[in-house]
């Protein structure tokens, strides 16, 4: 009578391997599984979404009051180390940003108003030399066809504008104003500075250990990364503007000095900003000084991004993020079309903030795995954990000729 014990296990055929069969199912549970975990994530990110947006009101101006604390708490961190009070050092430099502000708002408002109407008669002569030269040769394109295009190109300029007015405080209602919110967002700077050294503690305390530590420690890297892109891209967007506002004023190009604020403000929203403060640039000299001028800055303003791209933000964003300039570009895309101007100004935030969460994520999963993450910017197969030719340390040595399939 033969041995049960010999016999191949159900799903196997003679010699162990299991059949065909029961490999596809096996497939098939693991990948029926992984679907499901997708699906259950993606469920949870779109409540978490849907939760942000009702929310949308009191989280505006949290997000804006810890972006301008992030420029405010290196002066005020050094005056706290040289005894002045925490709550004295954050009304100082909250005057003083106040102060900065109103300042060039007070400088550029007035040139606005003296120079919009004679901006606005040589922007109506320039619409009608380049009316006359379309209607010319080589292109001789008929009235009809240019109203057309006019009223095209008008009717979305007007939606468009529609649009970016209303993405600004998208999701503030009407009871709620933006200079509340702007007031909100201040008097939470202020507290923000003043007890914020407080929060990592509390949060040990309240969640406790292990938690507690891992909250905290993201938090903090989230910080220090947020900190570092508002810095670089103020010593950045400072450089361009200084830069492209003395080919400006050389050039003496109307609405200078407000072209110069809004190139400096530009570059805190990455690729985009730069691209439509220069636009806005080049429209204006060509409108008001010709189109030899108009080349010129546009000369000036492509040298300018080139060394801005190529030299300076690289240089000084690879120790604050490491982003790559496509993830930038999609994060800038995706923020201002869900959210507007706001979006787009708070995507490259989110996308580094996103990027510390599953770094940090990747090194607790390597260390619960016993691996050793290679050093940023190693290449993918200049490290590895085991040698492809030699088996792992704790695996049991065995005779080629008596091993058998498991």
């Amino acid at each position: 009578m033969p041995d049960s014990s010999d016999s191949p296990p159900t799903g196997a055929d003679d010699r162990g391997y299991p059949t065909r069969a029961r490999v596809v199912l096996a497939g098939l549970k693991a990948s029926s599984i992984v679907a499901l975990q997708i699906v259950l994530v993606v469920a949870a990110l779109w409540i978490l979404f849907w939760l942000l947006g009702k929310f949308w009101v009191v989280l505006l101006p949290i997000l804006f009051a810890i972006i301008v604390c992030t420029v405010l708490w290196p002066p005020v961190r050094w005056m706290r180390k040289r005894g002045v009070p925490p709550a004295a050092a954050s009304l100082v430099m909250m005057v003083l940003g106040v102060g900065v502000l109103a300042g060039v708002i007070s400088l550029i408002v007035p040139s606005i108003v003296r120079q919009a109407p004679e901006l606005a008669s040589r922007a109506t002569d320039g619409v009608h030399k380049l009316q006359d030269w379309i209607q010319g040769p080589p292109l001789n394109v008929k009235d009809e066809q240019l109203d057309n295009i006019v009223n095209t190109v008008t009717d979305k300029l007007q939606s468009s504008a529609s649009s970016i007015a209303a993405g600004v405080f998208s999701g503030v209602g009407t009871a709620t104003s933006i200079l509340v919110t702007l007031f909100t967002a201040l008097i939470l700077v202020f507290f923000f500075l003043k007890d914020g050294p407080k929060f990592i503690p509390w949060l040990d305390r309240t969640v406790g250990k292990p938690s507690g530590t891992h909250v905290g420690e993201v938090l903090t890297r989230m910080w220090t990364s947020l900190g570092g892109f508002i810095r670089t891209q103020a010593i950045v967007s400072f450089v361009d503007a200084t830069l492209i506002g003395a080919g400006l004023f050389i050039l003496q190009v109307p609405l200078a000095g407000v072209l110069v604020v809004i190139t400096f403000l530009g570059g805190f929203i990455p690729i985009v900003g730069a691209f439509v403060a220069g636009a806005l640039a080049v429209l204006i000299a060509l409108v008001s000084n010709g189109l030899t001028t108009a080349l010129i800055v546009l000369g000036i303003i492509l040298v300018v991004q080139q060394l801005e791209g190529n030299v300076l933000q690289p240089w000084l964003q690879s120790k604050s993020m490491d982003l790559h300039a496509v993830i930038v570009l999609l994060a800038v895309t995706l923020g201002g079309t869900l959210f507007g101007i706001t979006g787009a100004f708070l995507a490259v935030p989110a996308a580094a903030a996103i990027a510390v969460v599953l770094r940090y994520l990747n090194e607790q999963i390597a260390l619960r795995a016993g691996e050793s993450l290679p050093p940023e910017g190693t290449p993918v197969t200049a490290h590895k954990s085991v040698p492809d030719d030699d088996p792992p340390p704790d695996a049991p040595s065995a005779d080629p000729g008596t091993a058998t399939p498991s």
